[in-house]
């Protein structure tokens, strides 16, 4: 089948791979233009980029999807269908209604649950004990076409959104091939979403970072791996604003929100529900990161103390 596909980050990647290793003449890769990265802005082509490069595939990087320019890049690669893996870009119709089979997106949720640009985070955020990977038949909504086919993965305790990201990374990549093939034996069995039950999961930004102390010690944990790697959850230590990546649930109970329970070689916070976590990295500014017993060596902090 010819094949166009569209995505951005690492997390498509597996799926473009997936593409190539079953013989699909992948004849145009549509990402995101290249981005400067780095303290020195070094231009850095996306992941998506570089493997279509590295496989002789046709990349195309519109920076606009409306004024028709990418609508003739798309006739020129002429595909029957396109594959949408976190592109990053809303297709107008006229994309959607060109190729003969449409387009296909690959998303990070159960749909309807956790529409949006950030499903993998937030089903950590929200403290969700599963989630998966939809694939569904575009159309013009913010992912609201027909769903196709799903696969279901549990969310671990203590795994962070980092982790999760990998692993639905590769179980998108099982779903797209199991739709392409229930696709081409005409098995395919699209249901409508039930718009009653849809959760939204908005783009990430920096703001969300700040630790709320007075929520329940499982929504603050649920917090910090849910931004971790990126935005990061922070909070105020001793005067110093420091990023906390990793944490758990600990055993402990605290008299005050924000109070530092124990701060010998454990460093466990209390929490509003009077419930502690136990912080197990976290990185002073300009520094790197470091487990909790290295930064109180050269940090040493009292108990009692209150973060905020």
């Amino acid at each position: 089948m010819r094949v166009v596909f569209m995505g951005t980050p690492e997390f498509a990647v597996p799926c473009l791979q997936k593409l190539i290793d079953c013989g699909h003449e992948v004849t145009g890769v549509f990402t995101q233009p290249d981005k400067p990265q780095g303290r020195k802005m070094v231009l850095t082509p996306p992941p998506v980029k570089v493997l279509a490069q590295e496989n002789g595939i046709t990349v195309y990087q519109p920076t606009k999807m409306r004024d028709g320019t990418a609508l003739e890049m798309l006739k020129e690669a002429n595909p029957e269908l396109v594959i949408v893996v976190a592109y990053g870009k809303i297709l107008p119709k006229e994309i959607l209604e060109f190729p003969k089979y449409g387009c296909i997106n690959i998303h990070a949720s159960l749909l309807p649950e956790l529409r949006g640009a950030a499903p993998i985070q937030w089903s950590v955020i929200n403290g969700c004990e599963k989630t998966g990977v939809t694939s569904m038949q575009m159309d013009e909504g913010l992912d609201t076409g027909d769903m196709l086919i799903k696969g279901e993965v549990e969310i671990g305790i203590n795994e962070t959104a980092g982790e999760l990201h990998d692993k639905l990374s590769a179980l998108g990549a099982d779903i797209l091939e199991k739709t392409i093939d229930a696709l081409l034996k005409g098995e395919l069995k699209p249901e409508k979403q039930n718009n009653d039950l849809f959760t939204y999961a908005p783009m990430l930004s920096k703001e969300l970072s700040p630790i709320d102390w007075n929520l329940s010690a499982k929504a603050v944990h649920d917090k910090i791996r849910g931004l971790s790697p990126w935005p990061s959850a922070n909070a105020m230590l001793c005067g110093k604003k420091v990023k906390i990546h990793k944490s758990v649930l600990a055993p402990e109970k605290g008299t005050k929100a924000g109070e530092i329970v124990a701060a010998d070689k454990r460093l466990v916070v209390a929490c509003g529900d009077m419930n502690c976590i136990e912080i197990l990295e976290l990185q002073a500014e300009g520094k790197k990161s470091m487990n909790a017993a290295d930064y109180l060596r050269g940090n040493p902090v009292a108990a009692g103390t209150v973060m905020e």
